[in-house]
């Protein structure tokens, strides 16, 4: 596994069009009554990439998030998935498309308390009527370093376990974007860690996309680039951050 700022690796990685685009938002404003979250935002997620998204609290990082993933429609403006304009899309259709094409991993783990390890990882296939391909499963599992506690619960689990859980169940449907929101603001400096190489090994192993909301330098060092938002605007963009020129970036902010 790379370290932080390493070159990504393409070993494994499937081929994919370097000039495709996982997610694009046009024009993308979203309000709140009169307050404004987003403000005429435009962006590319190149497949295959992993970005993080950084800001003041208030500057648009989640809002940023909700729209570019499905979860909340803007309030002007256009967002893509591929091909897919999820504008035009109904609810339901934008359910399945959540549970299919999307993964997602957040600061509350989101697991159900009544189940096990392994049903919570597969929860999103279950809902949508799929089983588990066996071997991607066993190397999902694998990965996260949960082959011993398939049969927990939640409860049983610490809170780094917990949110190691919630990144196999964003990564087992095989997602073509993952959304991570502050994943590792309640974990230690070395659970952090461990789940953003985990992050980091699902752009570089298998070519997934990853677009992490982060207020910390050393989290966004793991990523290609840092995109930085402020009153919800993007101002800047750094190409190979380190946790040094991220700091130094956001001190301008």
């Amino acid at each position: 596994m790379p370290a932080p700022n390493a070159a990504p690796s393409t070993a494994g990685r499937p081929a994919a069009d370097p000039g495709g685009a996982a997610v694009t938002l046009e024009r993308v404003t979203k309000q709140y009554g009169r307050v404004t979250a987003l403000d005429n935002v435009s962006w590319s997620f190149r497949r295959g990439s992993f970005t993080a998204i950084m800001g003041a609290s208030g500057s648009g990082k989640s809002t940023f998030l909700h729209c570019a993933s499905g979860l909340d429609r803007p309030t002007s403006g256009r967002v893509r998935l591929g091909d897919t304009d999820l504008g035009r899309m109904k609810e339901a259709q934008l359910t399945r498309l959540r549970r299919d094409r999307v993964g997602f991993v957040f600061q509350g783990y989101n697991l159900v308390p009544s189940m096990d390890v392994e049903r919570n990882i597969t929860l999103p296939l279950f809902l949508g009527g799929r089983t588990a391909d066996p071997r991607w499963l066993t190397e999902v599992v694998h990965r996260v370093g949960m082959a011993e506690r398939l049969a927990h619960k939640p409860a049983q689990l610490s809170g780094g376990q917990q949110q190691r859980v919630a990144v196999a169940r964003a990564l087992v449907t095989r997602p073509e974007i993952v959304f991570a929101d502050e994943p590792t603001a309640a974990l230690d400096p070395r659970t952090a860690g461990h789940v953003l190489r985990l992050l980091r090994e699902a752009v570089d192993a298998t070519g997934q996309t990853v677009v992490l909301v982060t207020h910390d330098p050393t989290a966004a060092a793991w990523a290609d680039s840092a995109l930085f938002l402020s009153e919800g605007r993007i101002v800047d963009e750094l190409a190979a951050p380190t946790a040094a020129t991220v700091l130094t970036r956001w001190e301008t902010l």
